[in-house]
């Protein structure tokens, strides 16, 4: 599934907030409830990623809200799912320069990921966790 067309990310107070809808076809993607161990090949997990990687963090988040709500509570997979979403708001405040909440934000995903206990490292999430945690927090010096 591909992303939709973006311009630029959106960044409250700062940039146009993306039109509602854009990331329809992949709220569609994911079911009205998922199996934890669906999560991996969950179209909206993987699209995410990408946006997360491209640096559109507050996208990331609005693609993987769906996909936390669709998975069981205490679930492995739904804290892998929370972890990112923590992650990806540090990211966010981190461009907005704040800083505090940033760092205060990392150290919340490490928690959250470490809480995903028997359903696997952050590092078998299909996605290096640890290493995204590592490059928000590097921005921090």
């Amino acid at each position: 599934m591909s992303l939709p067309p973006l311009s630029v990310p959106y960044v409250p107070g700062q940039t146009a907030r993306p039109p509602e809808g854009l990331f329809e076809a992949l709220h569609q993607s994911v079911p009205g409830r998922m199996p934890p161990e669906d999560l991996t090949a969950c179209p909206a997990w993987t699209a995410g990623w990408t946006l997360f990687d491209l640096g559109y963090f507050w996208e990331a988040h609005e693609v993987w809200e769906p996909v936390w709500m669709a998975l069981p509570p205490n679930s492995g997979a739904r804290y892998r799912v929370q972890a990112a979403i923590q992650l990806t708001n540090a990211a966010l405040k981190l461009r907005m320069g704040r800083r505090d909440a940033a760092r205060r934000l990392c150290a919340l995903a490490r928690e959250v990921a470490a809480r995903a206990g028997g359903s696997g490292t952050p590092e078998t999430w299909g996605v290096s966790f640890c290493d995204r945690v590592a490059k928000v927090e590097a921005r921090f010096e």
